[in-house]
């Protein structure tokens, strides 16, 4: 396995899922790409404390609806969180639709040989009316994932 997309989606818990991934690819000697999928803007509107070296965008007062904003927010956070692992040869990657088929399209042009995500713990009412991305991509993908819990 010589390249390891990692996704990300920005909650907290992405850096518990970056540092694995990144240890694994690290034993590995596999390349490092950080992937993560702009669905819906207000999602960026949570006032999380400061992670993986990211404090967040503090300049909510802008228009959420602006796509090309949305964008550069997201971009700064992959940069971030990229520069957090101290490696230039970490690549990130923005993209936009539906995580799950967005997060499987993307391991199959970047031509990944595994895909790290994080499992978040949703009540059982929000899996049964909505699903999970983890369980869609999981369902679909056609290489392996390395799943890291990431349950409070």
């Amino acid at each position: 396995m010589k390249r390891i997309l990692i996704a990300i989606d920005y909650h907290p818990v992405s850096e518990k899922v970056v540092k694995a991934g990144y240890k694994l690819a690290q034993q590995m000697g596999a390349e490092v790409c950080l992937l993560h999928v702009l669905a819906n803007v207000n999602y960026y509107n949570v006032d999380y404390p400061t992670f993986m070296g990211y404090s967040g965008y503090n300049e909510m007062a802008v228009n959420l609806e602006i796509a090309s904003e949305m964008r550069e927010v997201v971009e700064s956070f992959l940069k971030t969180a990229a520069a957090h692992l101290d490696d230039d040869s970490v690549e990130t990657h923005l993209s936009e639709g539906d995580a799950a088929p967005a997060i499987l399209e993307y391991s199959k042009t970047w031509n990944a040989d595994l895909l790290v995500m994080g499992t978040h713990s949703h009540s059982v009412w929000e899996k049964l009316l909505m699903g999970t991305v983890a369980s869609s991509v999981l369902e679909k993908t056609e290489i392996p994932i390395y799943m890291v819990p990431v349950k409070k």
